[in-house]
């Protein structure tokens, strides 16, 4: 038991002038509580509110900052960090900024990105209802694939992204993006049509759009894993219809 009256924390300490409001001398606490609380002065300490999950990533674009942790900062334009609803619990994954997104800033605004839109679209989602980003943040050369190496320099930022977001699902488009999500060395061709995890969270594999775009036969089975993907959200009850900080 603590009390206020007749202690060296006395009637001025912020906490007891708290109780005192309420007309009580006396307050049972956990011991060492109030010692935990209070700061080097010997009072008790205010805690900063919780920042929101827009805040949270903006304060992740800072402390990336002008990333130099492997070679594809040499050529690049822009760091593309991600766009869309980050409270939305609907993650999709890509491979890698192209062209148009380098020039943009942003994930998604070429050609792929337009059928991304109509994909979304065919089961009732769009920009305002996902979040998209990549598993590297700066465009390969020639609109390679990623080596492992920038994967891995790269990595710590989406670990992040997802740690912020906590999303309810992830959607893996393309192989390199599955088997980074997935940690599998298989083929999309053999990941995808499956529920994968990261974690405890499900992972969609899918085709990329920009495949799409070549083989015109991979649209039936997009198509196949975009009903899976909206049964699974109606499970979920995703996307969120408010922030995440707020549940």
């Amino acid at each position: 038991m603590e009390k206020g009256e007749g202690t060296p924390k006395g009637r001025d300490d912020p906490f007891w002038s708290s109780v005192a409001s309420f007309g009580l001398d006396e307050v049972f606490v956990l011991p060492g509580w109030l010692e935990e609380q209070r700061g080097d002065d010997g009072r008790l300490q205010r805690r900063a509110p919780a920042r929101s999950v827009a805040e949270e990533l903006e304060a992740l674009v800072e402390r990336v900052g002008d990333c130099r942790s492997c070679r594809l900062c040499q050529e690049r334009n822009s760091i593309v960090f991600g766009d869309g609803n980050p409270d939305a619990g609907v993650l999709l994954v890509g491979e890698g900024p192209g062209a148009n997104e380098d020039i943009q800033g942003k994930p998604f605004v070429g050609k792929a990105g337009h059928l991304l839109d109509k994909i979304l679209a065919s089961i009732e989602l769009d920009r305002g209802s996902v979040y998209i980003t990549n598993i590297v943040k700066c465009r390969p050369p020639g609109n390679r694939t990623p080596s492992r190496d920038e994967v891995a320099a790269c990595w710590w930022i989406l670990e992040e992204q997802i740690e912020i977001m906590r999303p309810g699902v992830i959607v893996a488009l393309g192989a390199p993006a599955s088997r980074t999500m997935t940690g599998s060395t298989d083929g999309i061709g053999k990941l995808r049509g499956s529920i994968h995890r990261y974690g405890d969270i499900p992972v969609v594999p899918t085709y990329h759009p920009a495949a799409l775009l070549r083989t015109k036969a991979l649209k039936r089975p997009v198509w196949e894993d975009m009903k899976k993907l909206r049964k699974l959200l109606e499970e979920l009850g995703l996307p969120r219809e408010r922030s995440s900080v707020d549940d």
